[in-house]
């Protein structure tokens, strides 16, 4: 297992092998450092995420013990569902004036950093998962906290696992550690002389979204956020046909 370093830190540090194996392979790579903000809003908005808001739409607002002004955001959808409902037992009066509210993960990406030039600017905070918090802690025992995401690697070096998307090579970064596994069997099936080789590496969306701000590399833009199942049927349902 390796070291929990930050994901900037492991980025930089990753080389990959070249392998073609059926609908996914090993690319070649460089070092990956970052992209601009229009090219992050693009990867980050097929996300959807859950906010705690008031019949207005303004969102639930905490203080912290330094002051400063905190609102949750929730990876599952039932995760928020459930903080809402203990919300209404423990506080009947607030819990009745709140709701579930869906936005894209783009949208508090894009309000966080305009809010983190203000001196009063609310503060987005992470909640992961409990699931996937689990399985996490079951893959690193370094983990400690932060919401995961689940990255397949594979052959001497360490490589990437990619699949194809629209005639692109991409290297999928996915919230839910069964999405992954699957790659890894489909991997093992193409590939079995490589099997014993490959790793799953827990890294942290936070630190994921701090690396992509720090530089431009066009080997970044292969990185895709994909959706949980959870998230993927709930886009399905709020789509028209």
């Amino acid at each position: 297992m390796l070291e929990q370093q930050s994901l900037l830190n492991k980025i930089k540090k990753l080389t990959v092998i070249g392998a073609t194996v059926a609908s996914c392979w090993l690319t070649q790579t460089t070092r990956i450092l970052a992209l601009p903000q229009e090219v992050i809003l693009e990867k980050l908005k097929p996300i959807p995420v859950f906010t705690i808001a008031d019949s207005q739409g303004a969102p639930l607002i905490a203080s912290t013990e330094d002051n400063n002004r905190v609102a949750g955001v929730f990876i599952s959808e039932k995760d928020a569902n459930s903080f809402v409902e203990r919300l209404k037992q423990d506080n009947p009066d607030l819990g009745k004036q709140v709701q579930v509210v869906p936005v894209s993960l783009a949208e508090v990406y894009q309000l966080s950093e305009k809010n983190s030039q203000q001196q009063d600017g609310v503060e987005f905070a992470y909640v992961p998962s409990s699931q996937q918090i689990e399985q996490a802690q079951q893959l690193n025992n370094q983990y400690q906290g932060g919401v995961p995401l689940f990255v397949a690697k594979a052959g001497e070096d360490q490589g990437y696992l990619t699949i194809k998307q629209n005639d692109q090579e991409v290297i999928p970064f996915f919230f839910e550690k069964q999405q992954v596994q699957q790659l890894v069997e489909n991997f093992k099936k193409a590939q079995p002389d490589l099997a014993n080789s490959v790793q799953i590496e827990v890294v942290i969306l936070e630190g994921m979204l701090d690396a992509m701000k720090q530089g431009d590399d066009e080997m970044l833009t292969r990185i895709v956020l994909w959706p949980s199942k959870e998230s993927l049927e709930f886009l399905r349902s709020n789509t028209p046909q």
